[in-house]
């Protein structure tokens, strides 16, 4: 049976890449760096001491990395309390499966940006445990976030179910043992091969519901 499920945020939950790009294109632009057309993507599912390095170091900002992300964090921030991009569904899920498991939350997001969107919500009693990928060694496609949240939970990873929309996250929850649900994002499509591996796909949050991550249940063993 299914012990646990784990949500990705950024992308599943919120609408937030555009956010994030928004707020680094700012940053490179005010301090005299080039941004590159890869960059967006480049940075999915990097944790902040990851991108804020690629920023310094690819995109020419000349702050050290952890002025890089604290600026961005407060841009975020700022944008997301004059307006949250909560995707449709979102709340719903999240409280519908809180209601039948324990929930985690794994992100690639600064733990402010988490407990902020956890805040404005009203989702944070519905998460027994969350973890943002700058608590790991490594982020996302590198299983360790997921490790974590499962760990925090005191679940199995093989009996556990993940929920995520990007390549990075949909492999950094396979590599961990998760059971994987995708969902697509729209404006940064995953790698097709990606989701071929995932347990299950589905084309939005309202499809998520009790009996498709019941299903998710790796076969028992026999004996």
């Amino acid at each position: 049976m299914i012990a646990a499920v784990v949500f990705d945020l950024d992308g599943v939950l919120v609408d937030s890449e555009q956010v994030w790009d928004e707020a680094r294109r700012e940053l490179t632009a005010d301090s005299g760096g080039r941004w590159k057309d890869s960059a967006t993507r480049d940075m999915l599912g990097m944790s902040s001491p990851e991108w804020s390095a690629y920023v310094n170091d690819e995109l020419g900002v000349p702050l050290a990395p952890p002025e890089i992300s604290a600026a961005v964090v407060a841009r975020v921030q700022e944008l997301y309390r004059r307006e949250l991009p909560l995707l449709p569904g979102a709340a719903d899920a999240v409280r519908r499966l809180s209601a039948a498991w324990p929930l985690g939350l794994a992100s690639s997001s600064n733990r402010p940006v988490i407990d902020l969107v956890l805040e404005l919500t009203g989702l944070a009693p519905c998460f027994a445990a969350t973890v943002s990928s700058e608590e790991v060694a490594r982020g996302k496609p590198a299983p360790d976030v997921y490790l974590e949240a499962v760990r925090r939970l005191g679940a199995e990873p093989g009996r556990c179910a993940a929920v995520e929309d990007s390549t990075n996250g949909i492999r950094s929850a396979l590599a961990a043992g998760l059971r994987v649900v995708a969902v697509p994002m729209r404006a940064f499509p995953p790698d097709p091969a990606a989701v071929r591996e995932a347990h299950a796909v589905v084309e939005g949050l309202d499809e998520i519901d009790v009996a498709l991550v019941e299903a998710l249940a790796p076969p028992s063993r026999p004996g």
